[in-house]
């Protein structure tokens, strides 16, 4: 893998995440019934300060869980003919809420798809939106995100690394030539 180019650096991607929490309290005027759920790894950090922001913005707490969405991923079956389940941190019900997915990078669409099935296994929310800080496109299922920090156009050889100080050491957003 070849380093091609940073994207986004922490202050880029600070600005992204900002952004989308405006853009979910706009879009869900009554933020109480908003929950976050990350996906495991990238996307829980990104759901925490997702809702940190909220929190600052509105005064109100958006309440914040992760996701191993492992064992409903349809592409990765053949590899784990017998996944280890990881237990979602999820310390609220999801019945009729509006739950927003936050992920770092959206591809072809499967992680987001098994994340839904992950969520509406767990109960049946009013509604689900995406967010995700990097769009590349190249999506196989029908799904966009609602929420997008920042568009990226590749090519299928290119692959988005997204890096968060909570796993990374650091933040920032690179694109790299397989």
């Amino acid at each position: 893998m070849n380093f091609k180019a940073e994207i986004m650096d922490q202050k880029a991607m600070s600005r992204a995440v900002t952004r989308m929490a405006h853009e979910i309290i706009e879009k869900n005027r009554d933020i109480t019934d908003v929950v976050l759920v990350g996906i495991k790894r990238r996307g829980y950090p990104l759901a925490l300060r997702i809702g940190k922001d909220i929190y600052d913005i509105e005064g109100g707490e958006a309440l914040t869980g992760a996701l191993d969405i492992t064992f409903y991923r349809d592409d990765l079956k053949p590899a784990y003919a017998d996944p280890k389940v990881h237990h979602e941190e999820l310390d609220f019900k999801v019945d009729n809420k509006i739950v927003v997915i936050v992920d770092d990078v959206i591809y072809t669409g499967r992680t987001a798809r098994a994340a839904m099935d992950a969520v509406i296994h767990n109960g049946r929310p009013r509604k689900i939106q995406l967010a995700v800080l990097v769009d590349r496109g190249h999506r196989e299922l029908p799904i966009r995100p609602d929420y997008v920090g920042k568009n990226v156009p590749t090519s299928r050889s290119e692959l988005i690394s997204v890096e968060v100080v909570e796993i990374d050491g650091t933040d920032r957003v690179t694109i790299n030539e397989l």
